[in-house]
């Protein structure tokens, strides 16, 4: 008996194979993929373009413009069937946008390459367009920008105002010997130097917040030496703005079990800000009794924070538009790094304030056990 030889295959067969195996190997991308032929007609798509897209229907036949909404970064629309057309060798972009019919848009990222769109040489020719959304990188990109901008800036003015008063200081003591003009030169040099102090220490908890590192020590607190500590650190500083630091503290308050480091950096920050933005007044650090733990408030008579701020004064990089604010100087990191550290301590943080009625911080701190 003969037995039959198996047939070559043919080039149909071949072509719907490899066909399939494209299809899949598409299907199996996590970047949008979308083919289109000379004219722009999709021809083929997979589920991550339709994802990016926003679309649950087929794209097939269509043209790209009616499925692809693209718009420049100055928010005029791009004629994409052009933008592919003139598409020679393999580019990409990632200043485009894509609007979606909500009203919220993408940044993008957009590769578009010529090539045959058969599975031969002989195939037709056609476009193949990469997709991928990059909001978050975008997002990413331009904290990072603004963050080296606001920290250079902030840094610019008290290494001039120190080397200055320095270079004043060096001068004074060698041509007139007043030790007066010397002790007030160095003075200001020195605030100046506390000031870096405080932006490198915010910096560096910022960035350890950021990478997830920073560890909860849990320990055991006492509020009432607690608050007495802080005021005795920062009334010289309130004096010197003719300002009275007053507490009111709770007597039934018992033993905080959290982490003293970071109470402590909280409530400070919360203090320095309330003497620096208090021209007149008073500020008052408080602390009362709770059944599950500590409420610290620190309350000033400052120029007040508006309701829309409100909203946004523990966003990294923040600082208000009103003038008042902006005559101080601060990186707009202080707060954005003291929720960090309250939700470490799963603490609850409350603002009350008016403009030109002052301000008050409020934190509850649960016992950690």
């Amino acid at each position: 008996m003969v037995q039959k030889q198996k047939s070559e295959p043919t080039e149909s067969h071949s072509a719907a194979l490899e066909h399939e195996q494209l299809t899949s190997l598409i299907g199996s991308m996590a970047d949008g993929v979308i083919a289109v032929d000379d004219d722009t007609k999709v021809v083929l798509y997979n589920g991550a373009a339709l994802n990016i897209l926003d679309l649950n229907s087929s794209m097939k036949g269509k043209l790209l413009k009616r499925v692809l909404p693209l718009y420049d970064e100055n928010g005029q629309e791009v004629d994409v069937h052009k933008l592919v057309q003139e598409t020679k060798t393999p580019t990409s972009r990632r200043d485009m946008l894509l609007h979606y019919s909500d009203g919220s848009q993408a940044n993008l990222y957009l590769s578009i390459a010529p090539v045959h769109l058969g599975y031969s040489a002989k195939g037709d020719h056609g476009y193949v367009l990469l997709l991928r959304d990059i909001t978050h990188e975008k997002s990413l990109e331009e904290e990072r920008n603004e963050f080296i901008s606001v920290v250079s800036h902030e840094l610019r003015t008290p290494i001039a105002i120190t080397e200055g008063n320095i270079s004043n200081a060096l001068y004074i003591a060698n041509k007139m010997g007043d030790i007066g003009a010397v002790k007030e030169a160095l003075k200001a040099a020195h605030d100046q130097t506390v000031f870096l102090a405080g932006l490198v220490n915010d910096l560096s908890t910022l960035s350890r917040a950021e990478r997830g590192v920073l560890q909860v020590d849990v320990g055991a607190i006492n509020p009432h030496q607690l608050v007495e500590d802080l005021s005795k650190t920062y009334r010289d500083e309130a004096k010197a703005k003719g300002l009275e630091l007053h507490t009111h503290l709770d007597p039934a308050l018992e033993t905080l079990h959290s982490s003293t480091l970071y109470t402590r950096e909280i409530l400070q920050n919360f203090i320095t800000n309330a003497i620096k933005y208090t021209e007149k007044g008073s500020i008052t650090i408080g602390a009362k009794a709770d059944p599950k733990g500590v409420r610290f408030s620190v309350s000033d008579t400052g120029i007040g924070i508006s309701k829309t701020d409100q909203e946004k004064v523990f966003d990294k990089f923040f600082r208000s538009e009103d003038f008042r604010t902006r005559q101080n100087s601060g990186t707009g990191l202080g707060l954005y790094v003291t929720m960090k550290l309250a939700r470490l301590l799963h603490a609850q943080i409350t603002v009350e304030s008016e403009l030109n009625h002052g301000s008050t911080f409020t934190i509850f701190i649960p016992n950690l056990h």
